[in-house]
């Protein structure tokens, strides 16, 4: 059993009664779009993006394939940062055809999205990728589904996978009531307590970060 804190008793009190509202994360997390993969959550605050991962990698809905599996990359010279949940192999695929976009479009961020969505939603091959993705650099913050949706989230918090409900609840709080934490800090913990709640997000976090 892991120890929590009282502050994160409070959080995840906190995450539970809330995270149900948020019909966006609920269609993102639909039974067409459910990723039994991992969490990634990102979180703008000041200069600071960051975006973190947890490790686990879960077959079916039981055994646990891989505890240490990095879903993060920094991109166009490390000017962005992109993490996925769904098939890795997918994501990274994904990755792939974002990096060739952003050098096409010269680093410019939104235009990639946009070049990676309309390709992944239309092209007969990426339209088969199970995975979605979240690509951030320090102006921009985005959503690319492969139904070719492109969603900037509306609080500098973004989260998607199996624990993207409680891993935005989370960070949300922790964004507007606890000033002294930077992105990067507020990121970690948010999976830190999605792992306390959601079975298929375990404590082995990564971060990438934009200063």
């Amino acid at each position: 059993m892991r120890n929590i804190s009282w502050k994160q008793k409070i959080i995840a009190y906190y995450v539970k009664h809330l995270y149900n509202s948020f019909t966006f994360y609920e269609l993102m997390n639909s039974d067409n779009n459910t990723f039994h993969a991992t969490t990634i959550c990102c979180v703008k605050k000041d200069k600071m993006v960051a975006i973190a991962g947890d490790g686990q990698v879960t077959f079916g809905q039981a055994i646990v394939m891989k505890n240490n599996a990095k879903k993060l990359r920094k991109l166009s010279n490390g000017k962005v940062i992109a993490g996925f949940a769904g098939s890795a192999t997918d994501g990274l695929t994904l990755i792939s055809k974002l990096e060739a976009a952003l050098e096409k479009h010269e680093g410019k961020l939104l235009q990639a999205c946009v070049d990676l969505a309309k390709d992944w939603r239309n092209d007969k091959f990426l339209h088969k990728l199970d995975a979605m993705m979240i690509v951030a650099d320090s102006e921009n913050m985005f959503v690319v589904s492969g139904s070719g949706d492109i969603v900037e989230p509306e609080h500098n918090v973004v989260a998607i996978g199996s624990g993207g409900n409680f891993a935005y609840s989370a960070a949300l709080a922790l964004l507007q009531t606890n000033s002294n934490l930077n992105a990067s800090e507020i990121a970690k913990k948010s999976l830190e307590i999605a792992g306390q709640i959601c079975v298929y997000t375990n404590l082995n976090i990564s971060l990438e970060v934009i200063e």
